[in-house]
């Protein structure tokens, strides 16, 4: 279950990667948004590592056994690969002459599975596999958060911003649009409040 998608924009990440050695620094910040922010860009960060450690674990993985599947044929018809029991009964499903095929196929299956499993515990590829859905369940609650939590200051908002570049160009084209609209928007925010707050915390700071 690679996690390849979670390839960072470099608009967001130049933030949301920088606040981790300074959040301490301003955690009296009255701007609950910000402090949201803060928050989702530590959380950010630390899933990042989970991902790269649980790629790291699935090529491991993939050193170590075979992909739990096997071929069948059907007389008559070309060989087909199944991967799951499911799949074994949709393809022969109630024929009688096909028992001792599908009794193989199980089998193999079964055993193919039983390899995975072993070696999957072994280096610890499930454990992180935990890890890494609950360091994603916990930004995503932060992201809600930050939606539902009014900003009282611009970096409040510029950091709302920078979440969602940093999130959604992951995901999609970040030269298309609406991510250089909203990343110059962000930029813009970044430019006016440091110039009429001299000396105010913004993300990145």
């Amino acid at each position: 279950m690679a996690l390849a998608g979670w390839v960072v924009g470099a608009g967001g990440w130049a933030f949301g990667g920088a606040v981790s050695a300074r959040a301490g620094a301003s955690d009296a910040t009255p701007d609950p948004a910000l402090r949201l922010w803060r928050d989702w860009a530590a959380a950010h960060a630390r899933t990042q590592q989970v991902c790269r450690r649980q790629q790291a674990l699935e090529c491991a993985l993939a050193e170590r056994v075979d992909f739990v599947d096997t071929v069948v044929r059907v007389p008559g018809g070309a060989e087909t690969v199944i991967c799951s029991v499911e799949a074994l009964d949709r393809l022969i499903g109630t024929r009688t002459d096909m028992v001792a095929v599908r009794a193989r196929a199980a089998a193999e299956l079964a055993a193919r599975q039983a390899s995975f499993e072993a070696a999957a515990t072994e280096i610890g590829y499930f454990e992180g596999l935990r890890a890494e859905r609950a360091a994603f369940a916990q930004v995503e609650a932060l992201l809600e958060a930050l939606a539902t939590t009014p900003a009282v200051s611009l970096a409040g908002v510029a950091g709302k911003l920078d979440a969602v570049l940093c999130e959604g160009e992951a995901w999609e084209d970040c030269a298309a649009f609406p991510w250089p609209q909203i990343r110059a928007a962000r930029d813009d925010l970044f430019r006016i409040g440091r110039q009429l707050t001299p000396g105010a915390a913004f993300p990145g700071d």
